[in-house]
């Protein structure tokens, strides 16, 4: 394969991934591009944005109101990465993305009185990767920060509202070899975990003899906790014009136990007591000519769930291709179709609640440059 036409082949795997990632388990949504670090150029830049539709049904719920009912938003993933080469062994990129976020929206209150639930997590990294010539191929250290900050919202049956925000700070460290002849990589990459003690505040509807006053605020905080991850990434070129990839993430969900929620004038607690989950993907990449290369890859991802929560297993097949235009940058676009599987509440008696099978679609479109 000409050294050239290998970029286009690995562009097409990181869309196929932004595709596959976009409703794994937990709360998992984006990955920071740190593989951006790993492209010829001494400035490089690249953005892509993934829409995400999932659809499944409540068969059971603690409100008989809510059966037959599809409680998912669509949910938009942004990412952005540019990486600056120092010198020829240093290069260090900024990433920013949404590494986790949820959103539920309910046609009738749960038995807990919730009908809006949304959060999401903005993570704005940097990181650094030193390369060291070792036989064939490339050794790679890698390691850097990121800050996350966290935007929380609840809308409860009376028009009570709750919004909570707070911020936390991790890092991530990897090592990687490859051959670029073969388009060889092999790359293992390790994400810290965070924890959230989020302020804001309450608001509950003012009532005086039956006349509407306005909202009072009383202080809230809320505490949980995000997992921490490791992942092993592997890909080769197998025959000319082809490459096989493959992937596996574990994360350690099982930190996520509950969602605590307190204020002047009360206490909610929601229980996830979750487990450790893992998500396998493989695929293939083929570069149809120097200019356009495409892929396939299926992804499994572990349900989570224990029996206190209905976030269940999941199978995506996504698509992915890359085309050079003209100008110098690359476009890139991606579609995935993920099966949901069904899974039930078992740890809450009457108030059980159960979700069919159900589907989600995504699809991904970005950009690439360098200089």
């Amino acid at each position: 394969m000409h050294q050239m036409n290998l970029k286009t082949l690995l562009l097409a795997i990181v869309v196929a991934g932004a595709a596959t990632s976009a409703h794994a388990g937990g709360f998992s949504r984006g990955t920071a591009d740190t593989e951006i670090l790993y492209e010829d150029g001494n400035f490089n830049m690249r953005s892509s944005v993934t829409f995400v539709r999932p659809s499944q049904k409540y068969s059971k719920n603690g409100n008989p109101d809510l059966v037959g009912t599809d409680p998912y938003d669509t949910y938009v993933i942004p990412s952005f990465a540019t990486k600056f080469k120092l010198t020829d062994s240093v290069s260090c990129a900024g990433t920013y993305t949404q590494p986790y976020g949820g959103s539920k929206k309910y046609d009738a209150p749960t038995y807990d009185g919730k009908l809006v639930e949304k959060f999401h997590i903005d993570e704005f990294g940097a990181t650094c990767a030193v390369k060291f010539s070792v036989g064939k191929g490339n050794f790679y250290l890698l390691g850097g920060m990121f800050v996350e900050q966290l935007d929380y919202e609840r809308e409860d049956f009376g028009g009570i509202n709750l919004n909570l925000t707070g911020q936390d700070t991790g890092y991530r460290l990897g090592v990687a070899y490859d051959i670029p002849d073969i388009a060889f990589r092999a790359q293992l990459k390790y994400r810290s975990a965070t924890s959230y003690g989020a302020d804001g505040t309450l608001s509950v509807p003012g009532e005086l003899v039956g006349v509407p006053l306005p909202k009072v605020d009383f202080a809230a905080k809320g505490y949980g906790n995000l997992p921490q991850n490791v992942e092993l990434d592997l890909q080769s070129g197998i025959a000319p014009g082809w490459l096989a990839f493959a992937s596996v993430q574990w994360m350690d969900w099982s930190v996520t136990k509950t969602l605590i929620v307190r204020s002047d004038i009360s206490e909610t607690i929601d229980q996830y007591n979750w487990r450790d989950g893992w998500t396998i993907t493989g695929g293939i990449a083929h570069e149809f000519t120097k200019d356009l290369a495409g892929s396939v890859s299926l992804s499994w991802d572990q349900a989570v769930a224990t029996g206190w929560d209905v976030t269940g297993e999941t199978w995506t097949l996504a698509v992915g291709g890359s085309w050079k235009d003209k100008r110098g940058g690359e476009l890139r676009g991606g579609l995935g179709v993920t099966y949901m599987a069904s899974v039930e509440e078992t740890k809450y008696g009457f108030n059980n609640s159960a979700l069919d099978a159900g589907w989600a679609v995504s699809g991904n479109l970005g950009y690439a440059i360098k200089w």
